[in-house]
């Protein structure tokens, strides 16, 4: 697995070595980390962890030498260079060298997943002018065309979403019968890669109380109710739409599997209120999982030693249950 270093000016480098540190995850998980040398010696100070790697400056050697993790020393940001809990050039131009390389390694079959420490969208956009958001950047670099889409993943809740960065202005309009649809194949396949053989799942409603019976809106009725519909007689086990308000207690108490929104902060505010710290993203629909933390680089308690690994070890589990369940399906590199 490809372990990314993210942001320098945040917790990623901490976070990094945190992971490195895990046994048990090092029992499991091979990792190939990709950043500067130096600054994953900084996280350890910060850590308060010593580091046992096998490093290496020559970025054509991708395959571990030993048990030891293999650092790829790309020799791209000294510390000294880093402005700790600012978004600069300097820093988005170290993410996205070490995103990218990560990215190639997986196109080329030399790791089987990817994660990465947070990023900065601000940042990264200083040194990636085109940068939307990491699926943006995934599909530039691949030039991956396919359907791929941002989840949400909280222990066994998912949360998907019809629409993601896009004004508020324009998501009713993004909404149709078509794109909801598609979320919720996708959501399912993702699913069933994680392991879900049979997956529920509820869907929300776009106005308070699912519009009332049209009183506040006609989505539900035009648009949401007819996708359902049409996805229950193609064989999905979902339903709704329910009102987003109680639809993710709906979910826990329910026993659903996933939460299909119909935008970003509809989702987004009830996951993290729920396990912030647990809270994993995963890109659905690539070629290889890809997984990050759900929380952000923390840039307020940036270098003080108190980052909580929690998130980042999620990822790397959810990553590696499915890149493990891809190479039993004969989908992933050996």
């Amino acid at each position: 697995m490809a372990l990314v270093m993210g942001d320098p000016s945040g917790v990623s480098s901490e976070l990094a070595a945190r992971l490195l540190g895990e046994r048990d995850l090092a029992e499991s998980v091979h990792f190939v980390v990709v950043g500067d040398r130096r600054l994953i010696e900084d996280g350890a100070r910060i850590a308060g962890i010593e580091l046992d790697l096998d490093v290496t400056t020559d970025t054509s050697e991708t395959s571990p030498r030993s048990d030891k993790p293999l650092f790829i020393d790309l020799q791209n940001l000294s510390p000294e260079n880093v402005s700790r809990g600012e978004a600069t050039l300097a820093g988005g131009a170290f993410a996205t060298q070490n995103f990218r390389f990560g990215l190639e390694m997986a196109q080329r079959g030399e790791v089987a997943a990817v994660c990465f420490t947070p990023f900065n969208k601000k940042a990264m956009r200083y040194a990636y002018p085109g940068y939307d958001d990491e699926l943006r950047f995934v599909s530039d670099v691949l030039s991956f065309n396919g359907k791929a889409r941002e989840f949400n993943v909280l222990e066994q809740i998912w949360n998907a979403r019809v629409t993601s960065h896009i004004p508020l202005s324009a998501v009713s309009a993004a909404i149709t019968e078509e794109a909801i649809l598609a979320e919720l194949d996708l959501t399912a396949t993702c699913l069933r890669q994680a392991g879900i053989e049979n997956p529920r799942i509820a869907v929300a409603g776009l106005n308070p109380h699912a519009g009332d019976g049209g009183s506040f809106g006609m989505e539900e009725i035009e648009v949401i109710e007819p996708a359902v519909e049409r996805a229950k007689a193609m064989g999905f086990d979902v339903e709704g739409p329910f009102p987003a308000d109680t639809v993710f207690l709906r979910a826990v108490k329910e026993g659903f599997h996933a939460v299909l929104t119909m935008y970003h902060d509809q989702g987004q505010i009830a996951m993290k209120m729920m396990g912030f710290d647990k809270g994993v993203t995963m890109m659905g629909g690539l070629p290889f999982p890809l997984c990050t933390p759900a929380h952000g680089t923390a840039y307020d308690i940036a270098g003080q030693g108190i980052a909580d690994v929690g998130a980042s070890r999620e990822a790397v589990l959810l990553a590696a249950r499915m890149a493990r369940r891809a190479r039993e399906e004969g989908s992933a590199p050996r």
